[in-house]
């Protein structure tokens, strides 16, 4: 069986994520999409919460699973024996990252790949960052984000302003 994962923070999960978690369950047997409790960020949705709008966002897709994870994704690939790591790439900016990334990963565990995979054009800009930021500003997320994921960046920020 061929195990591809997929990490990120997906603090919210976006369109451009879903695009790769969507076009990279098909080169694999089974998927798992790795929510990262990165001790060096202060994400605005808890783990869990990552996790939940995730498995909420991949109904439908049989092979992809949703867990959680602290520690180096490359240790998580091996514990799943997967032999790859499926990265997003917007922009040249984010190559740079990735590719010392994937050397990092590859030096550590020779017999995992990264498969780095392009973002569809439309969602070559989007960021969690980014759509966050307009989100706490009241702008319109909804070409971004799901319907689902934009009602909870609404309450999470309307909540934080009570």
């Amino acid at each position: 069986m061929r195990i591809g994962v997929c990490p990120g923070t997906f603090d919210p999960v976006t369109y451009g994520h879903l695009d790769i978690i969507k076009r990279g369950s098909t080169l694999f047997d089974h998927m798992y999409v790795a929510v990262l409790h990165n001790p060096h960020k202060v994400p605005l949705f808890s783990v869990e919460e990552r996790a939940e709008m995730l498995r909420e966002e991949v109904k439908g897709i049989e092979n992809v699973s949703i867990e959680t994870f602290s520690g180096l994704s490359v240790d998580y690939a091996k514990q799943k024996n997967a032999v790859a790591i499926v990265r997003g790439l917007r922009a040249v900016t984010d190559f740079e990252f990735e590719f010392k990334l994937a050397a990092m990963n590859r030096n550590l565990d020779s017999s995992i790949e990264t498969v780095f995979m392009m973002t569809s054009s439309k969602y070559s800009f989007i960021s969690s960052s980014a759509v966050k930021e307009v989100a706490e500003f009241g702008g319109n997320v909804s070409k971004w984000v799901s319907p689902r994921v934009a009602a909870l960046l609404d309450d999470k920020f309307r909540s934080r302003e009570r």
